[in-house]
C-alpha cells in the first residue's frame, strides 16, 4: 500500500507527498532530514489529509494531479468536500472560455488594424 498526503506547513503553505510509509515520511519531514527540501525551513509541519492507494503509480499520479491543483480545491479536498471541488472545475472551466474567446477578440481587432492600416 502508498499513500498521497497533504501537510500544512508552518508558513501555512501546502506540501503534497506521496510515500511506502506515512509515518516514517512524516517524522523525515518533521525532522529535516533533507536541508535543500521546501519543508525544510517551513517545518514544524501538520498531516491534515492522506488516502490509502493499492500503487506506486497510482500514489504518483494522485500527488502530480494534486500538487497542480489551486489551494482552493486542495482545501475542498481536505474537507472532504467533493461537491466544491466540482464547481471550482467549472468556474475554471469557464474562466478559462471566457479568456479564450477575449482573446480571440483581441487577436481579430489586432488583424483588422493592421488591415486597415
Amino acid at each position: 500500500m502508498y499513500f498521497v498526503y497533504i501537510l500544512k506547513c508552518a508558513d501555512g503553505s501546502y506540501y503534497t507527498g506521496s510515500a511506502a510509509d506515512l509515518s516514517k515520511r512524516f517524522l523525515e519531514h518533521q525532522q529535516g532530514v533533507v536541508p535543500s527540501a521546501y519543508i525544510f525551513r517551513r517545518r514544524p509541519v501538520q498531516l491534515i489529509w492522506s488516502e490509502e492507494v493499492e500503487t506506486y503509480n497510482e500514489a504518483l499520479l494522485h500527488e502530480h494531479q494534486i500538487k497542480g491543483w489551486s489551494r482552493a480545491k486542495k482545501e475542498a479536498l481536505i474537507r472532504g468536500d467533493f461537491q466544491a471541488i466540482h464547481e471550482i472545475v467549472k468556474m475554471r472551466g469557464a474562466n478559462e472560455r471566457r479568456e479564450n474567446e477575449l482573446h480571440r477578440a483581441e487577436r481579430r481587432c489586432v488583424l483588422c488594424t493592421a488591415v486597415e492600416a
